[in-house]
C-alpha cells in the first residue's frame, strides 16, 4: 500500500570515482516525481561536507554521514546512520520512504558498503540489497581507472554504468572509454546522463524493463546473493573487525583532503585566474576541488567544482545553505602540500584586495 513502507527497503548504492558527476545526478534524480519517497544518506572524504547542500534538498530524510570514507574510517556509522532512519520511520518521524540511497565517496571501495546490510543482525531485517549505479566520467574515467583501484571496483561492480560529461570529450575518447569499460563489466547497461529521458526509477529498480537486465548467473549477481546468504565469503569485509584488509584501504595518507576557508568576499577574476594557473601546474594531483564561494558584489553564492585539469561552469546558487558567508573550498588532493594551495590563495587575495577597492 502506498501508506505503508516496504518489508525490506532496498538499499541502493550510488558510487564512482572523485568528480564523475553523483551528486549532479542525484540532484536530477530527485527532482523526478518517481523518486518522491527516497532516503539519502551521503558520505564525504574531507574535513566538511558540502554535497548535501548542492543537492538543496534538506529534510529529515536526507543525512550527512561524519567525513571519513565509507570503505574504511567510519563503517560502524554507515551501520548506525541505516538503523537510525529506519527507526524513525517506525516511529512516525520522518516520512514514508520506500528506498535508501548511499551516495558514496569517491574513494569508497563498493565491496564493504555492499555487505553491510548482511553483516548487521538489525539492518538484515528490514534492508535488502537494491542496485548499484556508478557513474563514469567520460573525461578523466580512462585515467581513473588506470590509475586508482577504487574506479576500477566501482565500475566492475556496476548494475548500471552512467557515463557522464560526454559532452566534453571527443567521440575517440568516449569510444576507448567505453572499450575499457565492457572489460570489465560487459553486461552492465551504460546509460548516457545526457539523455533527458534517463528513467530515474528504472535506475534504481531491479530487473526493470525499462534498462536491459544483468544475466543471472554474471559475476555481480553471484556477488549479491553470496551477501545475502550466510556466512559471509571468505575475505569479505566485516564491520564487526576493528580494521579492514590493508588492500581495502590504502588510499592511506597521500591521497587526502583539506578545507580552505575565505572570510572575506573573493574577487572571482582573480580567483579563476590563481584556480586555472593551480589547475595547470598540479592538475594530476588534484583529484576534486569543490567550493562555495562567497563574492565580491555577489549577494548569492557560487557553488564552483572541477576535477583534475577540468573545471566546470559556475553554478549560482539560490541562497546560503546554512548561513555561512565565507567562502569554503574542499580540495581531495594525492601527494600535495596542502600548505601550498593555502599560501598561493592568499597571496592572490592579497593582489585582488586593492583592486575590489577601486571598483
Amino acid at each position: 500500500m502506498a501508506d505503508e513502507a516496504p518489508a525490506f527497503t532496498p538499499v541502493n548504492l550510488l558510487t564512482g570515482f572523485l568528480g564523475s558527476g553523483k551528486t549532479t545526478l542525484l540532484r536530477r534524480l530527485l527532482s523526478d516525481p518517481a523518486m518522491a519517497r527516497t532516503a539519502i544518506l551521503i558520505n564525504e572524504f574531507g574535513e566538511i561536507g558540502l554535497d548535501h547542500h548542492l543537492l538543496e534538498r534538506i529534510d529529515e530524510t536526507m543525512v550527512l554521514l561524519p567525513s571519513g570514507c565509507l570503505c574504511c574510517a567510519i563503517r560502524g556509522e554507515l551501520a548506525q546512520a541505516m538503523r537510525d532512519i529506519h527507526g524513525k520511520r517506525e516511529r512516525g518521524e520522518i516520512p514514508l520512504f520506500d528506498r535508501l540511497v548511499i551516495e558514496s565517496t569517491g574513494l569508497a571501495d563498493p565491496f564493504p558498503i555492499l555487505s553491510t546490510v548482511k553483516a548487521d543482525p538489525v539492518l538484515r531485517h528490514h534492508f535488502r540489497p537494491g542496485t548499484v549505479v556508478t557513474t563514469v566520467d567520460a573525461v578523466n574515467g580512462l585515467f581513473q581507472l588506470d590509475n586508482h583501484d577504487e574506479s576500477t571496483r566501482q565500475a566492475a561492480i556496476a548494475d548500471r554504468l552512467v557515463l557522464t560529461k560526454t559532452d566534453l570529450a571527443d567521440e575517440v575518447a568516449v569510444a576507448r572509454l567505453l572499450h575499457r569499460i565492457r572489460r570489465l563489466n560487459p553486461d552492465a547497461p551504460v546509460l548516457s546522463a545526457a539523455d533527458k529521458d534517463l528513467d530515474a526509477a528504472a535506475l534504481f529498480s531491479p530487473g526493470s524493463p525499462a534498462l536491459a537486465g544483468a544475466p543471472e548467473h554474471s559475476t555481480r549477481a553471484w556477488f549479491r546473493e553470496t551477501f545475502r546468504s550466510d556466512p559471509l565469503p571468505t575475505g569479505a569485509w566485516d564491520p564487526s573487525h576493528e580494521h579492514g584488509s590493508s588492500d581495502r584501504t590504502r588510499h592511506g595518507e597521500r591521497i587526502r583532503s583539506f578545507v580552505v576557508v575565505v572570510d572575506e568576499p573573493i574577487d572571482w577574476t582573480a580567483f579563476g585566474i590563481w584556480l586555472t594557473m593551480l589547475l595547470n601546474r598540479h592538475g594530476e594531483k588534484i583529484l576534486r576541488v569543490k567550493g562555495i564561494l562567497n563574492l565580491a558584489g555577489e549577494d548569492a553564492p557560487v557553488a564552483i567544482h572541477g576535477v583534475q585539469h577540468l573545471v566546470h561552469a559556475p553554478v549560482h546558487m539560490q541562497a546560503r545553505p546554512d548561513g555561512d558567508r565565507r567562502s569554503r573550498i574542499v580540495f581531495i588532493v594525492n601527494d600535495l602540500d596542502s600548505g601550498l594551495i593555502q599560501r598561493s590563495l592568499a597571496a592572490f587575495n592579497r593582489l585582488a584586495a586593492p583592486l575590489q577597492q577601486h571598483i
